[in-house]
C-alpha cells in the first residue's frame, strides 16, 4: 500500500484529535480509522516486503513481531482486521489482502483438535462472507468448520470440549477430563451462522446446549465467571471450577468477563432469549462496580490480582467489552445509551496515548497493554492483534450508531 497519503492524512487527522480534549463522535471515528489506515498499511508492507504470507499475533521478547501459523486460534484475527479496515473505508485496495490473508489460512477449516476453529473462520472467512459478494466459496468453508467444531460436542456434559488433554500437557497436568473454557462461548457464532448458511439445525441446537450448560455451571452468585469448568465426558458432573490464566480459581480474570459478556450477547442476539442478555449484562456491570476498576476503565488483567494498582491493564480485555457494549445498546435494555456512553469512554480512553501506539512503533499493531497469561509468563504487557481486531469492531459498530 502506498504509505504516503495515508500518512500525510492520518497526521492531520492526529493534530485535529489533539486540539479537543474528546473529540466529538464522528471526528473520533475518524481519526482512529485513519491512524489504524496507517499503521495497518505499515504492517501490511512490511509482511508484503518479506514475500511470506505472514499472519502477526503479537511481540516476542526482543521486539521483533510474532507470526503464527493457521492452526493458532489468533490466526483469523488479522485477515477480520483487513476486512473491518475495507468496511471502514470502502477502500477497494484492501478486498485482494483480505482476501490473501484469508485464503492462507483455509486449512484450518478441517482443525478438530481444540475449540478455536471459530475464532479462526468466523473472524475471517465469516467477514469475508459478510462483506464481498464474490466470497461465495467462504460459506462452505464456514460449515465445513462448524462441522469440525462440533465433533468436540460431548454429548454427556452438553457443551463443546475446549482443550485436548493428552501426553504431558500442560492441561493433562493440571489433571483435567473435558476442560471448557469462558472463551468458548466466542466459537458458538460460527455455528450460528453454520445453521443459517446451510439449513442444518444441528448447529444451531449444540451452540444453544453448550451455553446453556456454561450459563449454568461457569458464573458464581455476584455474576463474574470463572475460566475452567472441567467435567466428567461419562456422566456430565463437574469436576473442578478452576482458572487457567486468572490470578486464581476464585478471582475475575477480565478477559474471561469480556469473553463472557460478548458471547452471551452473541446468544441473545441469535435466539433472543432473554436469559442470555440478562448474564451479558450481569456480568458487565459485576466488572463496571468491580472497586478495582481503573478510572479509565481500562481494567487489570485480573481485578484481584494482588499488586494492584501495580498490575498490568489489559486493552484486549476494554476493546472486547467496548464492543460487545455497542451492540447491547441497540437492544430494549433499560437506560440503554448508557451502555454506549459506557463503551465511548473505553474507546477514548484506548485512542489516547496511553494505550494507543505511535505511528510506526508497536510492531505496528495499533494497541498496547494487552496480556496473554501472566500465570504461564507469556504475552505479558505487550500488543495482541484481537485488542487491535475488537477495537476495529467497535469503531465500526459505534459508526454503524450514528447511521
Amino acid at each position: 500500500m502506498n504509505l504516503k497519503p495515508l500518512l500525510g492524512a492520518a497526521c492531520a487527522m492526529i493534530c485535529v484529535a489533539c486540539s479537543s480534549h474528546k473529540p466529538t463522535v464522528p471526528s473520533f471515528i475518524t481519526e482512529n480509522v485513519e491512524f489504524a489506515k496507517a499503521q495497518l498499511g505499515l504492517a501490511i508492507d512490511t509482511i508484503e516486503a518479506s514475500g511470506k504470507c505472514l499472519n502477526p499475533v503479537t511481540l516476542n521478547r526482543d521486539g521483533s513481531v510474532y507470526y503464527c501459523g493457521y492452526a493458532d486460534w489468533r490466526s483469523g484475527f488479522f485477515p477480520g482486521s483487513i476486512w473491518y479496515m475495507y468496511e471502514l473505508t470502502g477502500d477497494t485496495s484492501y478486498l485482494p489482502l483480505a482476501r490473501k490473508y484469508t485464503e492462507a489460512i483455509r486449512p484450518a477449516e478441517h482443525l478438530t483438535w481444540h475449540h478455536d476453529i471459530g475464532f479462526i473462520i468466523n473472524c475471517s472467512f465469516g467477514n469475508g462472507l459478510r462483506l464481498a459478494p464474490d466470497t461465495a466459496a467462504y460459506k462452505d468453508v464456514m460449515v465445513q468448520a462448524a462441522k469440525s467444531l462440533c465433533t468436540r460436542f460431548r454429548p454427556n456434559a452438553g457443551v463443546i470440549q475446549s482443550w485436548d488433554v493428552k501426553g504431558n500437557s500442560w492441561q493433562s497436568e493440571r489433571g483435567w477430563e473435558c476442560p471448557v473454557i469462558i472463551d468458548n462461548m466466542m466459537n458458538l457464532e460460527l455455528l450460528f451462522e453454520a445453521t443459517k448458511l446451510s439449513g442444518d439445525s444441528t448447529f444451531h441446537k449444540v451452540a444453544v446446549a453448550h451455553a446453556d450448560r456454561t450459563l449454568s455451571e461457569h458464573f458464581r452468585p455476584d455474576g463474574s465467571c470463572y475460566h475452567v469448568v472441567d467435567y466428567n465426558i461419562s456422566d456430565g458432573s463437574v469436576r473442578h471450577k478452576q482458572t487457567a490464566q486468572g490470578y486464581a480459581d476464585e478471582s475475575v480474570w477480565s478477559r474471561g468477563q469480556a469473553w463472557a459478556i460478548y458471547g452471551f450477547t452473541i446468544c441473545y442476539r441469535e435466539t433472543k432469549d432473554r436469559k442470555y442478555l440478562d448474564q451479558a449484562l450481569k456480568t458487565f456491570n459485576r466488572m463496571k462496580n468491580d472497586p478495582h476498576m481503573p478510572e479509565d476503565l481500562i481494567p487489570y488483567w485480573d481485578m484481584d490480582a494482588p499488586n494492584i494498582p501495580d498490575e498490568p491493564r489489559d486493552a484486549s480485555s476494554a476493546s472486547c467489552i467496548a464492543s460487545a457494549l455497542y451492540e447491547i445498546s441497540t437492544y430494549d435494555v433499560p437506560d440503554a445509551a448508557s451502555y454506549r456512553e459506557y463503551a465511548d469512554r473505553i474507546m477514548h480512553s484506548l485512542s489516547s496515548p496511553d494505550y494507543r501506539a505511535t505511528l510506526g512503533t508497536n510492531g505496528n499493531f495499533i494497541l498496547m497493554h494487552s496480556v496473554g497469561s501472566i500465570p504461564h509468563n507469556s504475552e505479558i504487557d505487550v500488543p495482541l492483534n484481537y485488542a487491535d481486531y475488537y477495537f476495529l469492531e467497535a469503531l465500526k459498530r459505534r459508526k454503524d450508531l450514528d447511521k
